[in-house]
């Protein structure tokens, strides 16, 4: 997400401030479920959970389909950057994620650069894997985020995805809840790059799980090309030679109106779209709330059954997090009393049933 390169360029004091705490909060939830992850049991699904009614996903023309080829829409929440805000992800946080928000897929975001993967694999590797299980315990899907953002050519991070997804997926091949998002955010590339990594990759996952979804973000910071002056054709025209597959679409409320929802709704007609990430906000993750512009989108995305995850599950201090500051330290995170605005819209949305035709 374009605003976390604003972090970057906090001072160094600012920015040792926000890690320090961070850094010892970390081995709450890393503790608990990336100990030993080698011999660690496979957490089973939990009869009646969303995971475990639908099953093995798929795509199916242009829609996201449960094991029996029903087109299904998941709904739920992004975590924060785990290098930063692990401490928000742990047994009270995500047990209020799937029972009381009822949600369906936790989006497990994964930094490469900015103090992530890159700095230390073996750790955020093994973090994964715990969060993986995590979810599976609750019968949410495990979409795994592979968050590559400055440099935006997810191919400067070609090798170190190779080896990070091959451990992934042979690990968890045997789940019927995982998701594969190759790239986050293409930036400042051309959509021929992005397409040459996808179909580099692809067959890295395939080759240890042969049936799980990928998907890849487009260019212009996952924008379908807007955001880098270029539009949805440019997928349209030249797509990813894969099938079990889905392009991802992020936008941000209060930024992005009508140029980039006419694009989505193009777009929605022709490819497979999965919306990743988004917020009723700025695209800087922060500032007012645009809950109107929010809720024409989401009511598109319920029509086409196009699954989303909002960004982001934290209690960082804009308006984008959906805790009060401070909320991550304590263990209280059910109802609205723990929420921000944008929190409690974005619970309500992924708790109303979904009531959408399927055709």
């Amino acid at each position: 997400m374009r605003w976390d390169k604003i972090r970057l360029r906090v001072t160094a004091a600012l920015a040792a401030g926000l890690l320090a705490p961070v850094a010892a909060a970390s081995t709450s939830m890393a503790t608990e479920t990336a100990a030993e992850p080698a011999t660690q049991a496979a957490a089973a699904l939990p009869p009646g959970s969303p995971a475990a009614i639908n099953g093995q996903l798929k795509v199916c023309g242009l829609q996201l389909c449960n094991s029996a080829g029903k087109p299904i829409q998941l709904r739920g929440m992004s975590t924060h950057g785990i290098q930063w805000y692990s401490q928000c992800v742990k047994t009270a946080s995500l047990d209020a994620l799937a029972n009381d928000w009822k949600a369906d897929v936790l989006r497990i975001s994964m930094y490469i650069q900015e103090g992530g993967y890159e700095t230390n694999p073996r750790k955020f590797t093994d973090m994964v894997h715990g969060y993986i299980e995590e979810a599976t315990k609750r019968g949410l899907y495990a979409l795994v985020d592979w968050h590559q953002l400055t440099p935006g050519d997810p191919n400067a991070n070609l090798g170190r995805a190779k080896t990070f997804f091959t451990e992934i997926a042979q690990r968890h091949k045997d789940k019927t809840n995982i998701i594969y998002d190759i790239a986050n955010e293409p930036n400042n590339v051309s959509w021929d790059r992005v397409r040459s990594y996808a179909e580099q990759m692809i067959p890295v996952i395939r080759a240890q799980d042969p049936d799980g979804v990928v998907l890849v973000g487009t260019h212009g910071w996952g924008s379908l090309g807007i955001s880098d002056g270029r539009d949805e054709t440019d997928v349209i025209n030249n797509p990813v030679r894969a099938t079990n597959f889905m392009y991802t679409f992020h936008f941000y409320a209060a930024s992005h109106r009508t140029e980039y929802f006419t694009a989505l709704s193009r777009a929605a007609s022709k490819i497979p779209l999965f919306v990743t990430e988004f917020g009723t906000q700025t695209a800087s993750g922060d500032g007012g709330n645009d809950f109107t512009n929010s809720q024409k989108y989401l009511d598109f995305l319920a029509s086409k059954k196009i699954s989303w995850t909002n960004w982001n599950f934290s209690d960082d201090n804009r308006s984008g997090a959906v805790f009060k500051p401070g909320t991550c330290a304590g263990s209280s995170f059910t109802g609205t009393a723990p929420l921000k605005p944008a929190g409690a819209w974005i619970r309500d949305r992924i708790r109303t049933a979904d009531d959408f035709p399927t055709s």
